[in-house]
């Protein structure tokens, strides 16, 4: 019996890094709700991909910033080597931040503006294109870098999506097919030199099969380029979408399968044609910092009506994603962790809106008000997707250092924060906020 069959027989537990007395402490400092993150399995993940990889003549993990778009998280992956995945001026200023400058970054275009562009070009970073139309944007408006890269979008190949990011064919992403060869014709006749291809076919997926796919798609592709235009790529990023195993009965991606099925891969097509030295890129974020990160929050409220209901101080602008894709996130009492679950509640927030639910029908131990019930792997697109609808305020960030010691690298909001924007008398805003 493999060890994949293992991981998908029994149970995986679920883990929080502090103990409750630690904990208790904490809440003591930073009241709930907040998300913390921890410093050692960031580290830990990230090594991890890189290992994968060892084989290649060169790899780079550009951190999706998207996932977790603060400076604290992305300076322990640059010091570590990583560079960062970028899709908005805010997200390179970040990187700029933290110290991540040059071709270390990649800005992924998506209906750019202008202005991220120039920013770019400034911090001299790789710029993926997302359409053929871009290219003279690109040129009247920041001017032609010296290495491109083009998003390739394979919906002439592939029929099947993921359910987060679609079909591709019915993706506003990337490039045809047709398109691609016109795109680096294009650039090779403004005089450019230097080239990357670029593709992200899936999000949050665990089969390591998704990956070799993806590889033997681009691989083929970059071959058929060069030899049709005599481009010599330097890198070939194959996106991200590297999945978690939110629920403890989901089995962990096999990073080793995923690596030696892109070794074989890269030794059968890139190196008979004369690419043996391209860089190997991925742009992972939920793979890196998707475990390591919790949303801790206090029960406010119970309610028995038609269901039971457990009422947080936390609601969907402080995670998203249950609400946005009925996706699941694994929930622990504090406490309580091994007391049988023999209750049935939905876990919800005080936003106006029904599926301001962070579980439906959902087995935990009895809840009392008061307890604090923790929310696991929130790290990759938890406090990112936050917002403030119903005036609700957007939750602090704590660090967990690998010492020990715990920051908060981002206060919580605060109505100030709020207010702060609107063009209105200030006597009234301070009445406002006090």
């Amino acid at each position: 019996m493999t060890n994949e069959n293992h991981a998908e027989i029994f149970r995986i537990p679920k883990t929080f890094p502090m103990n409750e007395d630690a904990l208790r402490q904490l809440i003591k400092k930073f009241p709930t709700p907040f998300h913390l993150y921890d410093e050692k399995t960031i580290r830990e993940n990230f090594r991890r991909l890189r290992e994968a990889f060892s084989w290649a003549p060169d790899f780079r993990e550009h951190f999706a910033v998207k996932a977790t778009p603060n400076p604290y998280v992305v300076e322990i992956l640059a010091r570590d080597g990583a560079g960062t995945d970028c899709s908005s001026i805010a997200e390179l200023f970040i990187s700029e931040a933290a110290g991540v400058v040059g071709e270390k970054i990649m800005l992924t275009s998506n209906d750019t503006p202008a202005i991220e562009f120039r920013k770019a070009r400034e911090l001299g970073a790789i710029i993926n294109l997302d359409d053929i139309s871009h290219i003279e944007y690109l040129e009247k408006n920041a001017g032609l870098p010296e290495i491109i890269s083009f998003r390739y979008n394979p919906a002439d190949i592939m029929n099947d999506g993921n359910d987060i990011i679609g079909r591709p064919a019915e993706a506003k992403f990337g490039l045809t097919r047709e398109q691609i060869f016109a795109a680096y014709k294009i650039c090779l006749d403004k005089g450019i030199k230097r080239f990357g291809l670029h593709t992200m076919i899936a999000s949050n997926e665990r089969k390591a099969s998704t990956f070799t796919y993806t590889a033997r798609i681009m691989f083929e592709l970059a071959a058929q380029i060069k030899d049709r235009l005599g481009i010599n790529f330097e890198f070939v990023n194959l996106g991200g979408g590297l999945g978690i195993p939110y629920s403890p009965e989901e089995s962990p991606v096999r990073l080793n399968v995923i690596g030696d099925g892109i070794e074989k891969l890269f030794r059968e097509i890139l190196v008979p044609c004369g690419l043996g030295n391209v860089r190997i890129a991925m742009e992972s974020g939920r793979a890196i910092t998707g475990n390591a990160g919790w949303l801790v929050s206090t029960v406010l409220h119970k309610k028995n009506t038609y269901k039971n209901y457990v009422g947080l101080d936390s609601c969907m602008s402080d995670l998203m994603r249950p609400a946005l894709y009925g996706a699941y996130h694994h929930i622990t009492v504090l406490g309580k962790e091994n007391l049988p679950a023999n209750e049935i509640y939905d876990v919800t927030g005080s936003l106006c809106e029904n599926n301001d639910k962070f579980a439906v029908d959902r087995r935990l131990p009895a809840i009392d008000v008061g307890d604090v019930v923790i929310i696991h792997d929130t790290g990759a697109h938890g406090h990112a997707m936050g917002f403030n609808y119903n005036g609700k305020l957007r939750s602090a960030e704590l660090l967990l250092r690998e010492n020990g010691e715990v920051e908060m690298i981002r206060r919580a909001e605060t109505l100030q924060d709020y207010f702060s924007t609107l063009n209105f008398p200030d006597a009234r805003l301070k009445l406002m906020t006090k």
